[in-house]
């Protein structure tokens, strides 16, 4: 098997350097962007398996960055951030990345959060369902295995997120999830009051449904006051 890829986009050599190391030592392959531009250029040219991408850039900042790739892409991105800046960690989420970690952060921790964003766009282990199953609903076929989701025959580009958090809930029909809930056990850890990242994350996906069948988004319902769930009108 090929080693994964990973794009680090920062702009300080030092914190690519420390990020490099980490990653070579856990067995992955390593490419570097200095700037946004470069970023973009090396993002759209050539496959990587996951971008670590800083939010401030010098020549086009990680936000615009995101938005060009998710252009042509559903990669996945871990978006480096500053220490509570709240407000950048959603928007940056709204523009399709998948997952966060803030300055100053731990090596270990984002190696972890790599291999577990990794390993959902792989061989997801969903513990109590089988990964050859096939969801199937008037409209919309969610294939866990091949990681692909169509609606009325046509294909559907989801981000790691946006996918893992459709198959979880569409797993369990007419089940409401609260935002905790959904935060715990679809990114796998506490958000610390980042309950907008389900909210976003749920506009987007129907969004992204919406635009081949309005009906298949409406199979994603909002319970005000509590949270979410997929249902399926009889």
């Amino acid at each position: 098997m090929p080693q994964p890829r990973i794009l680090v986009v920062d702009d300080e050599e030092r914190i690519r350097r420390l990020v490099r190391m980490y990653l070579e030592r856990s067995g992955f392959s390593v490419a570097e962007a200095e700037d946004g531009i470069e970023a973009v250029d090396k993002a759209l040219s050539e496959p990587y398996s996951l971008i670590i991408l800083d939010l401030m850039l010098p020549g086009m900042d990680g936000r615009d960055v995101c938005t060009q790739i998710r252009q042509h892409s559903n990669v996945p991105i871990i978006m480096l951030t500053a220490a509570g800046d709240e407000s950048n960690r959603i928007h940056g989420f709204e523009l399709g990345a998948d997952d966060y970690v803030v300055k100053p952060f731990s090596p270990r921790e984002l190696v972890m959060r790599i291999k577990a964003l990794l390993k959902r766009t792989g061989e997801v282990d969903y513990a109590r369902n089988d990964l050859n199953q096939t969801l199937t609903f008037p409209g919309l076929s969610i294939q866990i295995d091949a990681r692909r989701v169509e609606v009325d025959g046509n294909e559907v580009g989801l981000t790691p997120k946006e996918f893992d958090l459709l198959v979880y809930m569409a797993q369990r029909p007419d089940k409401v999830f609260s935002r905790e809930e959904l935060l715990r056990d679809v990114w796998n850890y506490q958000f610390y009051g980042d309950q907008r990242t389900v909210d976003t994350h749920i506009k987007r996906l129907r969004e992204k449904l919406g635009q081949v069948s309005h009906s298949v988004s409406q199979y994603i319902v909002t319970v005000w006051g509590v949270g979410y769930k997929f249902e399926v009108a009889s």
